[in-house]
This record gives structure tokens, C-alpha cells and sequence, in this order.
């Protein structure tokens, strides 16, 4: 296994949830982490707590996820892991015709996983190693009513994760982890009533903790330098 210790990571949705959870738990382990979210307020106190850095990033700005990687170079020295976990589920039905959240999950779920690539693989190249962590979705395997938009946009970010991996030449390690569901603040992004009580429902009965991710985050990380994990699905044992 791979030590942790003193590996730069930069995350991020790092200000809660999964994001939140997994900074902790690799800080603890070791790690100088680089947080990046939109909330300054939420990642100062918590870039103060785990003795890391931080840059406020909207994912969706590409000057924001360069400014996250370049932090974390001028902190620490170099970056080692990017862990692309921010993203959005204002999901719907098509009828509700939201086309503003359709646009909101392809710049934050897509363009915002692009954006983390064109930052960090060329400090990767430079350094001969890394490695890309990003969050996907069960629903990146499996489509159901209101949920196609959101569903196409983790089934494109496991096919250019895996596309990745494909030109990493053995030099990037490329993980996606794909959780179900999970006991984070999501479904407040919903704005149909119908279905945001849906997807309360379901969370409140079988949702695991954001810890859960995290773990399996850590274990991708720690693996010897010749392992590649390159797809975890972590879901509750209740969830179909």
C-alpha cells in the first residue's frame, strides 16, 4: 500500500459533504490538502481545521479550477492527486422544460471535470505521476424518469474518465467513484416539489454517509504506484 502522508490533494465541492468528508478523512491520514468550493467562509474555517489551503472555485469557471491547482502548487510544491467531487442534480422531468438546469449540470458535472483536466494533467506530465479522482453516479449506469439529464451527464464523465485513463500511458492513475445514494444536502437542488420529496424519501430511508465515499477514495489513493483502480460503485445495500 501506498502511504498518504504529505501527498498534495486538491478536492472539489470540498465545503460538505462528500467533498467535506473526504478532505478529513485524508487529512487525518496525512495529507496536505487543497480545498476548493464556492462558500470562503465555510473553507477558510475548514482549510484552518485540517491545515490545508483553500481557493473559492465555481467549478464551472475554468480560471477558478486553474487557480485551485495552481494554489496548491505555490503552497505545497507540486499536486499529486485532483479530486474532481463537486457537481449538481437539479433534476426533473422534461416536461418542467428547466433549461437552465439542464445548462447548470453539463458546466458543473462536464465542463467542470474538462476544466480539472486541462489544470492539472499537465503538472502531472511534468511530474511523471498522478492521479485523477472524480465523483460520478450510479446514475452513470442506469437512467430513470427525471433524472436523464443528470444520468447523461455522470455516463459522459465516466467516458471521458475512462477515455483518460486510456492516454494516461502509464504514468496518470485514473479513478471514478460512483456513489448511490448518499446523505448529503442534494436534494435541495431539486426545484419540482413532486420529485425533490422523492429523492428526500429515498435518502432518509437507505442513504449511507459521505464517509463511505471517502473511504473508497482513500483506498484508490493508496494502492502501489503499478495499481490502477479505475471504477468503484459504492451504494447502499438497500438500494436497487
Amino acid at each position: 500500500m501506498t502511504d498518504i502522508k504529505n501527498r498534495v490533494v486538491a478536492i472539489t465541492g470540498a465545503s460538505s459533504g462528500i467533498g467535506e468528508a473526504t478532505a478529513g478523512l485524508l487529512a487525518e491520514r496525512g495529507a496536505k490538502v487543497v480545498l476548493g468550493a464556492r462558500r470562503e467562509d465555510r473553507l477558510r474555517a475548514l482549510a484552518e481545521e485540517l491545515g490545508g489551503a483553500y481557493a473559492v472555485t465555481d467549478v464551472s469557471k475554468r480560471e477558478d479550477v486553474q487557480r485551485l491547482v495552481d494554489v496548491a502548487q505555490e503552497r505545497f510544491g507540486r499536486l499529486d492527486v485532483l479530486v474532481s467531487n463537486a457537481g449538481v442534480m437539479p433534476i426533473g422531468p422534461f416536461d418542467d422544460l428547466d433549461v437552465d438546469a439542464w445548462e447548470r449540470m453539463v458546466d458543473v458535472n462536464v465542463k467542470g471535470v474538462l476544466f480539472g483536466i486541462a489544470a492539472a494533467l499537465p503538472v502531472f506530465r511534468a511530474q511523471g505521476e498522478g492521479h485523477f479522482v472524480t465523483t460520478a453516479s450510479t446514475a452513470a449506469y442506469r437512467v430513470v424518469p427525471s433524472q436523464a439529464v443528470y444520468a447523461g451527464t455522470k455516463a459522459a464523465v465516466r467516458m471521458i474518465c475512462e477515455g483518460l485513463r486510456q492516454e494516461a500511458d502509464g504514468t496518470v492513475r485514473v479513478t471514478t467513484v460512483s456513489p448511490g445514494f448518499v446523505h448529503t444536502d442534494s436534494p435541495g437542488h431539486v426545484s419540482n416539489p413532486a420529485v425533490r420529496e422523492q429523492i428526500r424519501e429515498a435518502r432518509d430511508r437507505m442513504a449511507i454517509p459521505p464517509d463511505a465515499i471517502a473511504r473508497a477514495i482513500a483506498f484508490a489513493l493508496e494502492q502501489p504506484g503499478e495499481v490502477d483502480v479505475n471504477e468503484i460503485v459504492v451504494r447502499p445495500t438497500a438500494q436497487t
